[in-house]
């Protein structure tokens, strides 16, 4: 398959602090792809190493076709959108958006042609926006104007830096359907897009790559899983993936490996054995194992573990339940498919792990492969 965008061995490091490690990464032409990662992970530097704002220390970074290590942010053809829209404030927004075109000496003629095209396909092209200043517009037309601004020059990679991180939760679910709908409109332009916002990754990305953050007790590559959305979700390749992704997190229980047979592996929990449909491969008799369950898939009010409701929040469409036990000190976390239950504070409630549902995790952090009943579930 060709790639627009190839990074072999990335590293990044100050001094003796190492942020990126082995970063090895293909992103398609045409590909929406998404860094995610918690605070600290690498996610904004790994794309200003794209962008050639920042050096990289070692490894190579290729862009359709030719390596870009040395080259200026000009020559790479790649076009940046930040989170502070860097919009000049003297400038209406159709200078704004000319700007880059006219230090490129562009005939008049494709430069009005190019700001156009990009203001209707953003619709900015109404109220006479084009004529205004930024101190005119709302913080949604602002990053329209920058995005504007990114999609004249035409590039090959649009990079966008947390572009909805300085609008109200409207304005972002709005633009976040707009970026949706630009990338479909410009076809084979690959788009990088860092985030911290789990939604934007789930609902935007064909890819998602999930940094891990390096530290004292983790020095590997720093790429913990890369796939599609519905892949990290319901196949974490370890536990740390598994906590990340997804909110509320994933539960987790200590557990033993009881035994091993056709229907899949026996653990026991609490003193209470539970069947999880997961391959044995690399687990035995005695092994401490982790498990781990979803939220939505705690089935309440009936089962073999007992518990107390120690908190509850009513959120309208779905409440969760809090749940005390004996056998573990954090509270584990239930959501119900309905905005109302009859539970209260203090009551002990029964509940259910299936089988389908549960994930098990080795010492050294290892998935064990699940065997999806859903296959839909794993997309491509």
């Amino acid at each position: 398959m060709q790639h627009h965008i190839q990074l072999r061995n990335v590293g990044k490091h100050y001094t003796d602090t190492s942020i990126l490690r082995d970063v090895n990464l293909a992103v398609a032409p045409g590909e929406f792809c998404v860094f995610i990662g918690p605070s600290g992970c690498g996610k904004s530097t790994l794309l200003r190493l794209l962008a050639g704002l920042d050096d990289v220390s070692q490894g190579e970074i290729e862009i359709n076709g030719r390596i870009v290590n040395h080259l200026p942010p000009a020559q790479r053809n790649v076009a940046m959108v930040f989170q502070s829209y860097a919009l000049y404030p003297h400038m209406s927004v159709f200078e704004n958006m000319a700007f880059g075109l006219r230090h490129q000496k562009l005939p008049k003629a494709e430069i009005n042609q190019r700001v156009a095209e990009a203001a209707k396909v953003l619709k900015l092209d109404v109220d006479d926006l084009l004529k205004r200043k930024p101190r005119d517009l709302s913080g949604g037309q602002r990053q329209r104007v920058a995005i504007g601004r990114a999609i004249v020059r035409k590039p090959e990679v649009f990079l966008f830096d947390e572009p909805l991180s300085n609008l109200d939760a409207a304005l972002r679910v709005e633009t976040r359907v707009e970026i949706a709908r630009l990338h479909r409109e410009l076809g084979s332009a690959s788009m990088i897009y860092v985030t911290h916002d789990q939604v934007e990754a789930m609902t935007l990305a064909d890819k998602i790559v999930l940094l891990r953050p390096q530290s004292d007790k983790y020095k590997g590559p720093s790429i913990a899983q890369v796939g599609h959305p519905l892949a990290l979700y319901h196949r974490p390749a370890n536990r740390f993936v598994a906590g990340f992704i997804g909110s509320p997190s994933m539960n987790f229980l200590a557990g033993t490996v009881s035994s091993i047979g056709p229907q899949g592996v026996q653990v026991q929990v609490g003193g209470v054995s539970c069947t999880a449909a997961v391959e044995p491969q690399g687990l035995s008799n005695g092994m401490p194992v982790t498990v781990g369950i979803r939220p939505e898939h705690m089935q309440l009010g009936e089962g073999p573990f007992n518990a107390v409701v120690s908190h509850l929040e009513h959120l309208g469409e779905h409440s969760y339940v809090y749940l005390k036990t004996d056998d573990h000190a954090k509270a584990l976390l239930a959501k119900t498919q309905h905005g109302h239950t009859e539970l209260r504070i203090g009551d002990r409630v029964p509940f259910s792990l299936p089988t389908a549902e549960l994930h098990v995790f080795r010492e050294d952090g290892l998935a064990q492969t699940r065997r999806l009943s859903n296959p839909n579930r794993m997309a491509a």
